[in-house]
């Protein structure tokens, strides 16, 4: 592998089969001094690397990335020589029909014609494009990003989920496999991106629909076998965090991170792109989950969320008073005010059975103002706790109006610094998963062909 294929030596690695082989700077390999025409050779065994040594141009003349050439094959057979492998043997299976205990000929022939042919070695990029997917839940969404710059972000929405009034598993799988290939072929089309330009391709592995996420899994991991790339696994509470690195004005670290949606409420302390800590969570339902129940109680289509919040800009918060469930630390509970708020309409449907027609502004307004209330009561703590006043919001639940007002209110005073992101990256979607991709590329954080999708993923 040349110094001219990989740019800089800082920060760079080379990658076989998809797993991170070997990274110059742990490997303390003096780059630097390496010229473009000198080469880079390293012996790999069971996905370790045994030795690994510069290559003088000479030798390295005519050598392509199969490892089949003339004077590399003796460097090959000269360097494995030195490397006691199994105890200076190999194993059985790998020496065909030779006798067990004794070493193989040519030993250098087998590593350039078996390892080196048969395994896809990748050049890394410091300037890499990523094609990103995101297959989650009920979005089918591609991005494409280059050197760090989100080109696009295309999303397939389901209108199908709508009559059901929420998100049928097996339904959205389906409408992942119809959609994935239009989203792909225009986010590559839209961003001017050949396939032969991608660097690797990213996918959301999890949390989610377990169905709805092998889709993007099955396509991802086919195109990066097909193209010959490195593929890259996110966590897709991760990537919700580092979609305020897609667009300026960004946080610098540390900085909390309000993380709301249908599926998760997170209190996250970000220490790095990706050091991440839970400090406080649901213990129960998610406040997303929160405000599609109250909104389907309230007769209200799906999705309820944004219902909820349109009717609320009309309505009086102070107009209905429910009370708030007791945590201790940071953690929320959201599984009571469902109850309560279910209650509360039952008893006052049965005085007045228009009750909810004639109120309905007011009843929005109340409970997703108590909502806010107790989302924003725990990030209080939470900034006092830590002495962090660089606060961000995240998810789905963030392009709430009513939580972006009282977030910046508060954030006025208490003198914060306020993030929040654009209304298009707060929902699923692949820009924040090509920015989470963008950072795993340049740690040479990558998978391999084995993954599995996961229906729950920590941070």
């Amino acid at each position: 592998v040349f110094k001219k294929d990989f740019g800089p030596a800082q920060g760079d690695a080379i990658n076989a089969d998809v797993f991170t082989l070997c990274h110059l700077k742990e490997l303390e390999v003096n780059a630097q001094a390496l010229d473009s025409d000198h080469g880079i050779f390293f012996i790999v065994y069971n996905q370790h690397v045994l030795k690994l040594q510069a290559v003088e141009p000479q030798h390295a003349k005519g050598f392509d990335r199969r490892g089949k050439t003339g004077d590399f094959g003796k460097i090959a057979q000269e360097a494995v020589d030195e490397v006691l492998l199994n105890g200076g043997h190999l194993k059985q299976q790998e020496r065909g029909e030779e006798k067990k205990g004794q070493p193989r000929n040519n030993i250098g022939q087998y590593f350039s014609n078996s390892l080196f042919y048969n395994l896809r070695v990748h050049c890394l990029s410091m300037h890499p494009t990523i094609l990103a997917i995101e297959s989650s839940c009920d979005e089918t969404s591609a991005s494409v990003i280059r050197n760090g710059k989100v080109l696009n972000n295309i999303i397939a929405t389901q209108a199908i989920h709508q009559k059901y009034g929420g998100v049928v598993p097996e339904l959205a799988s389906r409408a992942h496999q119809q959609n994935i290939v239009a989203v792909i072929s225009e986010a590559m089309t839209q961003a001017g991106v050949d396939k032969k330009d991608l660097s690797a391709i990213a996918f959301t592995r999890g949390p989610g629909l377990i169905g709805s996420l092998l889709v993007g899994v099955s396509f991802a991991k086919g195109m990066a076998l097909a193209l010959n790339i490195p593929l890259i696994e996110v966590n897709h509470m991760q990537a919700h965090v580092l979609a305020h690195f897609i667009d300026a004005p960004q946080p610098s670290f540390p900085f909390l991170c309000l993380t709301v949606s249908g599926g998760h409420t997170q209190l996250v302390l970000v220490k790095d792109h990706l050091s991440m800590e839970v400090i406080g969570q649901t213990q129960d339902d998610a406040v997303g989950e929160a405000f599609d129940k109250a909104a389907k109680l309230l007769g209200l289509p799906y999705p309820g969320g944004p219902m909820i919040d349109k009717h609320a800009q009309l309505g009086d918060a102070s107009r209905f008073k429910f009370t708030e469930t007791f945590m201790p630390g940071l953690d929320f509970s959201f599984s009571g005010i469902k109850t309560q708020f279910m209650y509360f309409l039952r008893d006052e449907v049965k005085k007045d059975e228009h009750f909810i027609e004639k109120n309905l502004n007011d009843i929005c307004a109340s409970i997703q103002a108590h909502l806010v209330g107790m989302l924003l009561k725990r990030l209080e703590q939470a900034s006092k706790q830590t002495g962090i006043t660089q606060i961000a919001i995240a998810g789905g639940v963030s392009a709430n109006s009513g939580l972006r007002k009282s977030l910046q209110a508060l954030a006025d005073k208490k003198h914060w610094q306020l993030y929040i992101p654009a209304f298009e990256y707060c929902t699923d979607n692949a820009g924040m998963i090509a920015m989470a991709a963008h950072y795993k590329y340049l740690k040479g954080a990558f998978t391999d062909l084995g993954v599995t999708p996961l229906a729950r993923m920590p941070l």
